[in-house]
């Protein structure tokens, strides 16, 4: 498969954990790497779960079915199964 190829059917990334910087203010201030990563997201660990869905939204992407709040007050339950997700192949991301 080339890098057209991955363009052409949608992302190909390699199962881990991704952070992914996000836009603060105007929606559309994303890189195209981070739509692709995003998209490609089995479990999505968000600041804001719905700032992430508008930005879902804005973009055309559809959400992945695993939308975790994850924020100073639950950081330390919601860390440990992102990274088992990980350890289990699976793609998951972490966007602020």
């Amino acid at each position: 498969m080339t890098a057209h190829d991955a363009d052409r059917d949608g992302p190909v990334l390699t199962p881990g954990i991704y952070l992914v910087g996000t836009p603060i203010g105007n929606l559309r201030d994303i890189t195209l790497r981070a739509l692709q990563v995003l998209a490609g997201a089995d479990v999505l660990a968000c600041e804001d779960t719905r700032v992430t869905r508008k930005l879902f939204s804005r973009h055309g992407l559809s959400a992945p079915a695993a939308i975790v709040s994850c924020n100073d007050h639950n950081e330390q339950a919601v860390a440990p199964p992102a990274r088992a997700h990980g350890r289990r192949r699976q793609s998951g991301r972490v966007h602020q």
